[in-house]
């Protein structure tokens, strides 16, 4: 799979020789492609508009598209784009200078949500809600400016699971982040390749490859977060039991509504009973359910 590094995209030229390595970049553009094909997110021709926020998430995802790009495994365009928010502080320079340093053609974008943020949030409310619809708005506009039908996020595995819970304890609604979604107004995707990747894998590619990583000093400057609470619940689960975090992630793959209680989803009404062998009643779908017993095997 690997070449000589004086072959590879700029933005692969450092990485590191290791056998460690080597597995992990493998594995993160193994399990990128399966999430393209998984949820059928490429169109051949198309123009993407790659959302880079510098953090680790986004260079791995960068790095993931211009790679399966190279390989001739993602014939779309990739325009990387960076939207500066006006957060004080925020290093303006980093991501313009290192997209130029890596040739890959971009976009950077200012517009001050910061201040709109800072004078609509009441005091001790988190920023995050304002904040992403702001942002996400500004993404949908440039991504139509630059005939983008994607705007392509660096959301994994891991913030998927959260947004689950959040939306569980505190939505009252089974719901998540899919992989892919077509925004309200039916004109773009919202494309999630990095689906099924987990957090860990992002930090130590990106850390390995040395990118300057930004952090988010916004919204990682509060306390008590709904979402950190969360994402200390599922660390403290994955400490106990290895691997739990990739189980609750199959179980959003492996969905079964009759098991469920939302009618709006489920004809329960078309339930009917037909006598079984010996005269037992077995319960049955009008169409097709199938095993309902409780205690049956999981898929």
């Amino acid at each position: 799979m690997f070449d000589e590094p004086e072959t590879l995209p700029p933005i692969l030229r450092d990485a590191p020789e290791t056998t460690e390595f080597r597995k992990l970049r493998k594995r993160i553009v193994r399990e990128t492609r399966a999430a393209l094909d998984d949820y059928t997110m490429v169109r051949p021709g198309a123009r993407w508009l790659v959302c880079l926020s510098g953090g680790k998430d986004s260079y791995t995802l960068l790095a993931a598209l211009i790679e399966l790009q190279w390989r001739g495994l993602l014939p779309v365009d990739l325009l990387a784009c960076n939207l500066d928010q006006g957060q004080p502080g925020f290093p303006a320079t980093v991501l313009p200078e290192f997209l130029t340093r890596m040739q890959v053609p971009h976009r950077i974008e200012y517009k001050d949500t910061y201040s709109i943020v800072m004078d609509k949030v009441p005091q001790g409310r988190t920023y995050c809600a304002l904040c992403s619809r702001l942002r996400r708005g500004n993404l949908y506009r440039i991504a139509r400016e630059e005939g983008c039908e994607a705007v392509v996020l660096g959301h994994h595995r891991d913030d998927i699971l959260e947004t689950f819970f959040m939306n569980m304890f505190h939505g009252g609604r089974l719901a998540t982040m899919p992989p892919k979604l077509l925004n309200e107004d039916g004109d773009l995707f919202v494309l999630r390749p990095l689906a099924h990747i987990s957090e860990a894998d992002c930090d130590r590619f990106a850390r390995a490859m040395n990118y300057p990583i930004i952090p988010c000093d916004l919204c990682g400057s509060q306390e008590g977060l709904q979402r950190m609470q969360v994402k200390a619940l599922l660390d403290d689960w994955e400490r106990r039991t290895p691997g739990r975090r990739q189980v609750m992630y199959r179980a959003l793959q492996n969905v079964r509504p009759s098991h469920l209680a939302d009618p709006a989803l489920f004809d329960f009404a078309a339930l009917t009973r037909v006598a079984g062998v010996g005269g037992d009643i077995a319960a049955t779908a009008a169409e097709g359910l199938d095993n309902l017993n409780d205690n049956s095997t999981p898929r």
